[in-house]
């Protein structure tokens, strides 16, 4: 189910993107094939004859606002950035890396720019004569041509997928080593005898949650197993024990489309299980520093666990669930 929601999910982010991004588009939000009117001032000091020279680009908030259909600004001073002009084969290519920049060249800087750092931009002289260099210093009136802008939100949601996607095998990766280190432990208990005790102290308590399974069946102690799992904070334990204490379940249920009871306490006793150590993953991020979070966590999981079995046994009572129940062994006698 889970992944089916996961799925929805990115299908309804994919499709709020692209809408968003189609409507950019008819609103010509940036300009495509469009040349921004600027100025631009060379100082003296430089070889006209250098492939590379500096200067300084000025900018029109009123101009820049009209050309990108955005509300014009309330302030009018020129905006000026330091810019390096090169020539590119017979092009005239300008970059900068001002920061801030006016909305949207900040955009379009991070659209093409995975460092966002620098802006570049092919120059255009309305004046033929001073192709592709000016061959004098002084000011300039230019046309700026950027590189196309499209489907900006498509391309987040990609970047950002794949950037997640590394994230999420770099942490994994440094938590081998920890879940070796606390299921090796957990396999030291198993052998030695302790979760055996473990499992008989929890006993009494256990048949009060889960009344229909019967004395001395698997599915008992896997659950005991499992909530003790969850208790030292080994997840990645806890889960293929609580998987099998399910399939145990299952095969107490008359009713296989139909979850019993014992199944639905299971789950939410799962959800919100009291843990007596930091987890697993906890430790892994926080080192021994995670020990000062241990009373807090201790709180919060005991008090939702006490909201989760209480929840569980007061809703399978409502009439909305009993006729769904199986009745049958397993169940408890109430409504799943």
């Amino acid at each position: 189910m889970m992944n089916y929601l996961w799925a929805g999910l990115i299908v309804a982010a994919l499709g709020f993107a692209l809408w968003s991004d189609l409507n950019d588009l008819l609103a010509d939000r940036y300009a495509n094939g469009r040349a921004l009117p600027a100025t631009l001032e060379l100082p003296p000091g430089e070889d006209p004859s250098n492939r590379r020279r500096h200067g300084t680009l000025r900018l029109d908030p009123r101009i820049v606002a009209r050309h990108f259909h955005r509300p014009t600004p309330a302030g009018t001073a020129p905006l000026n950035f330091p810019v390096e002009l090169s020539i590119a084969q017979t092009e005239l290519e300008l970059k900068t890396t001002a920061d801030p920049l006016p909305p949207p060249l900040d955009q379009i800087r991070a659209f093409h720019d995975d460092a966002n750092r620098t802006l570049r931009a092919r120059v255009r002289f309305p004046d033929v004569s001073v192709q592709p260099m000016p061959p004098v210093a002084g000011e300039f009136p230019v046309l700026l041509e950027f590189a196309p802008v499209r489907f900006v939100k498509l391309k987040a949601i990609t970047a950002a997928a794949f950037e997640f996607s590394k994230t999420a095998v770099t942490i994994a990766l440094g938590f081998i080593g920890v879940f070796a280190l606390w299921m090796g432990l957990m396999k030291i208990a198993e052998a030695s005898g302790l979760v055996a005790i473990f499992v008989l102290l929890v006993q009494p308590f256990l048949r009060f949650l889960f009344p229909g399974v019967p004395r001395g069946h698997p599915a008992m102690g896997l659950i005991a197993l499992n909530l003790s799992a969850n208790m030292l904070g080994l997840g990645n334990a806890a889960t293929p024990m609580g998987i099998k204490a399910m399939e145990e379940l299952q095969t107490l249920n008359p009713d296989k489309d139909t979850a019993t009871d014992a199944m639905v306490m299971l789950l939410a006793m799962n959800t919100a299980g009291v843990q007596l150590l930091p987890s697993a993953t906890l430790v892994a991020v926080m080192g021994f520093s995670s020990m000062a979070v241990f009373v807090p966590i201790l709180i919060v999981t005991g008090v939702s666990l006490v909201v989760a079995i209480v929840a569980a046994r007061l809703l399978g009572r409502l009439p909305a669930y009993r006729r769904t129940s199986t009745h049958g062994a397993g169940s408890g006698g109430e409504a799943a």
